[in-house]
């Protein structure tokens, strides 16, 4: 049975950290991904194949490709929901297996639905302005990555590649203040998505430099895992998955708050 998510008035309290607890975050992940590699090497197969999906699909539509493959890093923090539970059982004790990771998803509660419908939203948004911004200001053909770095880089396309790339930043920055610690919150505690949210928001607001090095690593990884056409997120994603759950741990005083049963 899931209790009751408990409704707050304000976010929960959190600690500050050094700037170096980005690298003991991976290093934790990595013994993670080390304590259950079927289970979580799984989780990053899956959304690398998602991701090549998503490419071939969006080669067809020139206009699309740009939004839909940035788009596509934004719903990460909710598809590595089984990972965050992989690491809390660890935590706990017990050994981790897919089971469990199964079973996180089944005992999805309300809150960490709402999450993942808001990150969806928020990619497809995206998706749909990126194409907007192309639509009005491309009049070159962009059928691939290459050709999208090239108008950018090579050709007239420098103003319209930082507009873009503005506007995406901004996005993706906004999603990451909302969303890095919530969703291992949601998995964890039995509370709503407000308050989840506010306390990921206070999380980073008080962690500025460890957070924008998380961000900046976080990005780094993606951006290495799509030039080898999605390959480096078969390991990419359950690592930096296992160690947002650390992140979370360190981050959050969330003992006042009950667990999720």
């Amino acid at each position: 049975m899931t209790s009751t998510p408990t409704s707050l008035r304000s976010p929960l309290p959190v600690r500050r950290v050094g700037a170096h607890r980005p690298v003991v975050w991976l290093q934790r992940g990595y013994e993670d991904l080390l304590a259950a590699p079927g289970a979580s090497l799984l989780h990053g197969l899956l959304i690398a194949v998602g991701g090549l999906a998503i490419l071939t699909l969006s080669l067809r539509a020139g206009l699309l490709m740009p939004g839909a493959l940035s788009g596509f890093l934004l719903v990460g923090p909710i598809l590595a929901t089984g990972l965050y539970e992989l690491s809390r059982r660890r935590a706990a004790g017990e050994r981790p297996r897919l089971a469990h990771a199964l079973a996180a998803w089944r005992r999805g509660t309300q809150p960490l639905v709402w999450l993942g419908l808001l990150l969806f939203a928020a990619a497809t948004a995206w998706v749909l302005t990126s194409a907007l911004l192309f639509r009005l200001f491309v009049t070159a053909r962009i059928s691939s990555p290459l050709d999208f770095l090239r108008y950018a880089v090579a050709d007239q396309g420098a103003l319209m590649f930082w507009l873009w790339l503005t506007a995406g930043g901004v996005g993706a920055a906004l999603v990451f203040a909302l969303t890095v610690v919530s969703a291992p919150l949601l998995l964890d505690r039995s509370i709503d998505l407000r308050s989840a949210l506010l306390t990921s928001v206070r999380a980073v607001g008080e962690n500025p430099l460890p957070m924008a090095w998380w961000a900046a690593i976080i990005m780094a990884a993606s951006m290495l895992s799509m030039a080898t056409l999605m390959i480096g997120f078969v390991f990419a994603v359950p690592i930096i998955g296992h160690a947002t759950w650390h992140a979370y741990r360190d981050l959050v005083d969330a003992d006042g708050v009950p667990p999720r049963s």
